[in-house]
């Protein structure tokens, strides 16, 4: 069982006696006042940051100039940029004025852009600055007030009263009934969906995850998007906890290390393509340096030892990680079994979790009882059940949102009566009462005999026996067939006889292709004969 670092100095409140967002912001800034709150490091690794008490004063100043702006409580702001301090307080600021936000996915196209602006009637745009920020020129929204981040974070000027703060401390607060954010679909064509979220939404998720995340003294860096909900709950669980967390704009991986290692970080939210992302550059070091063969034996050796032996077996990785990070937080995509296994055989606990925009955390794995394959159990207060005829997975409790924003008919669809979310996913548990998931309604295979295959289940198990990538499908009747992607090296224990880029002659095209076929074969072994691969 893994062994964390306790929480000394860390002073934890109840989520359950906020009334609101605002309320747990103001209390982080009174709890931690002087303490880092939020920090940005450069391309060049300078690292920039706000305490506290700064971001609840910056924070009041983006919540001032929204009023200015016009906008009054229930109106929509659209945001659109990278993940920042100042993007944080865009955010924040907005819980005091009571606007609601609309995030916008860096890589929307402005097309899509302009479709969610006019479906969430918003009046403005806070854009991001930055290289690699979106440019707005790309967008028609004439009609529509622009500002920067930077313009609403600056330090209030001139047009400020002097009496600024009594006068907005005197505004109405939000309660948990207060709607908070609009979360529209990346990538949505025809009618945008953007899915209605409260304040007790998001309470009700940080109250979840309070339930399994160790109470540490954590330190935190973020790749992930504030546009996402998972981003989202990650600043305001680092609020929560008092954990200064660390935004990292780069997707270099010696970049995010870099970072890691001079924050020393504890602990890393990420999507499983992140974890890839510096698996893989892991190993690329490890073959520069002629050590493939003895990294692999050192992996298999370390299973069989407690986390504290296999961090010290792995001591120079950690050193090259500042040697603090401990506990890896994924979710919002398929983790691969494998790659959750090979983060936990150097001594990272990899812990997945599984839920949904519409939902929040609906399920995950603790720091006790994380089995590979598994979503974990549900986590209170979130309820969860799975309907008897097709097995598909059932959400409700606070957690879950109140719709899609006006579009009564979509949310009819997935939103039952009695305030159940249909999450169209299905999957079963194991005999350790553990959630796994199989499939999709949607991607439902039904062969000629009746068999009802689900083409998840046929790709985890490809995935399983070694191929990178997997998507089956029924080309004929009855006939299952998949394209693949080439394995590359994080699942394999022979990583060097397996070509990584294409191959260069017939020979390795053979031997490539005899691979393949070795690893369905071993995939097929472990399905019944209705869901084998042709």
């Amino acid at each position: 069982m893994p062994r964390f670092p306790t929480s000394r100095g860390v002073r934890w409140p109840d989520p359950r006696t906020f009334g609101s967002l605002l309320d747990l912001h103001e209390v982080a800034a009174r709890t931690h006042g002087p303490a880092e709150a939020v920090a940005m490091v450069d391309d060049d690794g300078r690292i920039s940051a706000w305490s506290a008490a700064e971001l609840l004063r910056r924070a009041d100043a983006v919540a001032w100039r929204l009023r200015a702006l016009g906008l009054a409580a229930g109106d929509r702001l659209l945001t659109w940029g990278p993940s920042s301090p100042q993007l944080a307080a865009v955010f924040l600021g907005a819980l005091r004025a009571g606007v609601v936000l609309v995030p916008l996915d860096l890589r929307m196209t402005p097309d899509v852009v302009e479709r969610i602006a006019a479906r969430a009637d918003a009046s403005s745009l806070v854009l991001g600055t930055g290289r690699d920020a979106p440019d707005p020129r790309e967008v028609h929204l004439p009609a529509m007030e622009r500002r920067t981040v930077d313009d609403l974070t600056a330090e209030p000027g001139p047009s400020f009263p002097a009496d600024w703060q009594t006068r907005l401390a005197a505004w109405p607060r939000p309660d948990r009934t207060s709607p908070f954010a609009i979360m529209f679909t990346s990538g949505t064509t025809g009618t945008p969906k953007g899915a209605l979220l409260s304040h007790g939404n998001i309470l009700a998720t940080l109250e979840a995850a309070d339930t399994i995340i160790p109470r540490l003294a954590h330190r935190i860096v973020s790749v992930l998007p504030l546009s996402h909900l998972f981003g989202q709950v990650e600043l305001f669980y680092a609020l929560f906890a008092g954990a200064p967390i660390l935004y990292v704009r780069s997707r270099t991986p010696r970049v995010i290390f870099d970072a890691i290692r001079a924050h020393r970080v504890t602990t890393m939210v990420v999507v499983p393509q992140v974890l890839d992302l510096f698996w893989s550059a892991l190993e690329r070091e490890v073959e520069r340096q002629g050590r493939a063969a003895a990294f692999a034996r050192l992996r298999a050796l370390a299973r069989r030892l407690p986390y504290p032996a296999r961090r010290l077996l792995f001591r120079q990785v950690h050193a090259q990680l500042g040697g603090s990070l401990r506990l890896c937080i994924s979710a919002a995509a398929y983790l691969p079994p494998a790659l959750q296994m090979a983060w936990q055989d150097l001594g990272v606990t990899v812990m997945q979790g599984y839920g949904a925009t519409e939902c929040g955390f609906a399920a995950a794995q603790t720091p006790e009882r994380h089995p590979v394959g598994t979503v974990g159990r549900p986590m209170p207060p979130v309820r969860l059940r799975l309907a008897p005829d097709s097995g598909e997975i059932q959400v409700a409790g606070p957690t879950v949102f109140a719709g899609y924003w006006n579009d009564p008919s979509a949310t009819a669809a997935v939103l039952d009566p009695d305030g159940w979310y249909h999450t169209g996913d299905v999957g079963g548990y194991d005999a350790a009462g553990e959630l796994v998931l199989s499939g999709r309604l949607r991607n439902l295979i039904v062969l000629p005999n009746g068999f009802n295959v689900y083409p998840e289940d046929i790709e985890n198990a490809l995935r399983a026996a070694g191929l990178r990538e997997a998507v089956a499908l029924e080309t004929t009747p009855g006939r299952i067939e998949a394209v693949v992607l080439p394995p590359d090296s994080h699942g394999l224990a022979g990583a060097g006889q397996v070509p990584s880029g294409p191959a260069r002659t017939v020979a390795e095209a053979t031997a490539l292709r005899q691979r393949i076929e070795a690893m369905v074969k071993a995939a097929n072994r472990t399905l019944d004969a209705q869901q084998r691969v042709a």
